[in-house]
């Protein structure tokens, strides 16, 4: 029940906001090359995101693809200015939020959206918020869900998100308990700050 609790209020945040944030972020994997095309659309499309942050993904999935300055040209960038790519690999997510932390904290960003395909969005939602904590950061982020059609095979596994949906939670509940992830009440206190704090982020910005 808390992870369907978790689920419930993060993807309720408005993903119009993802527009006029601080920085975007999309952490790589799977092979969804989905996740970069659409972080590159929104970069593109809107001037006032300052950063955008590619984090790296797992050495050891057959779809590995590392991520450089070309190959993520080659998927339609063209603004460089603000792009910075995590240089080493990152086998997990715990890995991927460690280094987004770090980049908050080195270039002073002051709000995210999570770019990433939705039946994951949540763990990366609750592992990049355990990581801030731990740096004693505390930020808007916002949800940016790829949109596409949850039937679709992911490239590494070929499992749809109904497929992955369940392992996802499974995660979730052993990680809150190791320390990996953000718990339910550490969520709602962050999300309780976000909606008094930055409504007009969340709710001043609409497309």
């Amino acid at each position: 029940m808390d992870v369907l609790k978790a689920f419930m209020a993060i993807l309720a945040l408005p993903q119009s906001a993802a527009g006029h944030v601080d920085a975007l972020v999309v952490p790589t994997g799977q092979g969804e090359q989905w996740r970069l095309t659409h972080a590159i659309r929104r970069w593109e499309a809107n001037p006032g995101i300052r950063h955008l942050l590619v984090a790296n993904g797992n050495p050891a999935e057959e779809t590995y693809q590392p991520v450089t300055l070309p190959h993520v040209r080659g998927l339609g960038l063209r603004r460089v200015d603000g792009v910075h790519l995590q240089s080493e690999p990152a086998p997990n997510t715990g890995l991927q939020a460690a280094w987004i932390a770090g980049q908050v904290e080195a270039l002073g960003i002051t709000s995210l959206a999570l770019a990433i395909s939705p039946y994951h969005l949540p763990r990366v939602y609750l592992t990049v918020l355990k990581a801030l904590s731990r740096g004693g950061i505390r930020i808007p982020l916002v949800p940016d869900p790829v949109p596409i059609l949850p039937d679709t095979p992911a490239p590494e596994t070929g499992a749809t998100a109904y497929d992955l949906l369940p392992g996802e939670a499974e995660r979730i509940v052993r990680y809150m308990d190791e320390g990996w992830v953000a718990t339910l009440p550490e969520l709602q206190r962050h999300l309780r700050w976000m909606w008094s704090e930055h409504g007009t982020l969340l709710v001043g910005t609409g497309d």
